[in-house]
């Protein structure tokens, strides 16, 4: 680990220097040896399936897992829109003149060595490895050991896109062994790592936040709100509840919550509760819910704290705005909430008092995300208040110095 992050630190000093079109040279080589690798890719995801499977690996483990063309295809679509990306590196802005004379700006450059931990998706391998190429930094990635045959055989497309472009290997380097020190080491490098970012489950991200030397960029719960105001438009409050819950189960920027004002609860419960039923979703309510949604399980305290993750809903009657308010900050994670309301005022001191990474008016939480932010891709989401919040796409990969312009200026 010492010889990979010694590499990777003076990689990284050329990938910096790099221009833009070097830097997009090497994706759109990267992107056209992973389609002509297309049989390695499968076998190797085979392989790695196979051992899941006799190692009795879960299914949805084994789901994002698995390789499959279209998921093959959508690695190369991400290049593609990678490569379209503007660069930030070198931008300068707020330039602005000094009574001395001199002019002071801000330049944006890359961090460094990104190290990047991550389970089973081996398409985060390439997305990661995009991202950093793209904004200038090199990246050391650590997949999980489930996933090592097939990060192996990206890392060799990796490297050929490297090559084409004239720049070091070690600018993008796959951890080859599964060895579980590795993590520790890779965490513990501040010489040579300038940033970790975990991606995984809860488990993994507390480890790493717990034993890491060097700043780390993570989440560690995605429990997000929904709150229907008491000037909510019926429709569109039906709509965004029912969206935040279902359109996927699994994801950090899933609904877990929703929180209903008194006045809007006997229009909207019912007709929710019978949405939910038909999606298949499970209720648990506190007791003016309950009379409301008759299915619906008793709400215990930890049901306002949990992230499911699946197709269950804890659901609160709350007096008005700020009862709602004061729940979301005392149980939130400060992943993403949303309040659905037509009144201004409300929607301002929601936006204002609501201390979570992404707050939202009248808009589904699943599009807290950093394609739809308009991001064009994203290495996770930060739920941090230092240097990265909400979606870390480009921009986050990278941060700012101070440049100073004279003309023989001097300080008297």
């Amino acid at each position: 680990m010492v010889e990979l992050g010694s590499a990777a630190r003076a990689a990284s000093r050329t990938v910096a220097a790099a221009p833009t079109a070097v830097r997009n040279r090497a994706l759109l080589a990267v992107h056209d040896a992973l389609d002509g690798a297309r049989a390695g890719l499968m076998e190797a995801n085979r392989q790695d399936l196979e051992q899941g499977r006799a190692k009795s690996l879960d299914a949805p483990l084994l789901d994002r897992l698995e390789l499959t063309p279209a998921r093959i295809d959508a690695m190369l679509e991400g290049l593609r829109q990678v490569v379209a990306l503007p660069d930030p590196v070198g931008s300068i802005s707020d330039m602005r003149s000094m009574p001395s004379g001199i002019q002071v700006g801000r330049m944006r450059v890359p961090l460094g060595v990104i190290g990047i931990i991550y389970e089973s998706r081996p398409n985060v391998t390439v997305e990661a490895a995009s991202l950093c190429l793209k904004s200038g930094n090199a990246a050391i990635l650590r997949g999980g050991s489930e996933s090592l045959a097939s990060n192996c055989a990206i890392a060799e497309c990796l490297q050929h896109g490297l090559q084409a472009a004239g720049l070091p290997e070690a600018a993008v380097q796959v951890v080859s062994t599964a060895d579980r020190d590795a993590v520790g080491h890779l965490i513990a490098m501040p010489e040579y790592v300038d940033v970790i970012v975990p991606r995984g489950g809860k488990g993994l991200i507390e480890r790493i936040s717990k034993d890491a030397r060097v700043p780390v960029i993570k989440h560690l719960d995605g429990v997000c709100h929904v709150y229907i105001d008491d000037f909510a438009d019926d429709e569109i409050a039906f709509t965004v509840a029912v969206n935040a819950k279902t359109q996927r189960y699994g994801t950090c920027n899933t609904m877990e919550t929703l929180l209903v004002a008194e006045g809007k609860a006997a229009a909207m419960l019912p007709r929710l509760a019978q949405a939910y039923a038909e999606a298949g979703v499970e209720l648990r309510g506190c007791p003016r819910a309950r009379e409301l949604m008759p299915a619906a399980k008793a709400a215990s305290e930890q049901d306002w704290r949990e992230e499911y993750l699946a197709p269950i809903l804890a659901v609160r009657v709350v007096a008005g705005l700020e009862q709602a308010i004061d729940h979301i900050n005392t149980y939130s994670s400060q992943h993403t909430d949303s309040i659905i309301t037509q009144e201004h005022g409300h929607a301002m001191r929601f936006l204002r008092e609501v201390d979570s990474s992404s707050v939202m008016v009248n808009a589904s939480t699943r599009l807290a995300d950093g394609f739809e932010y308009g991001l064009g891709a994203e290495i996770g989401i930060s739920t941090d208040k230092i240097h990265a919040r909400g979606p870390v796409g480009l921009e986050g990969l990278t941060t700012q110095k101070f440049v100073v312009l004279g003309e023989g200026q001097i300080r008297t």
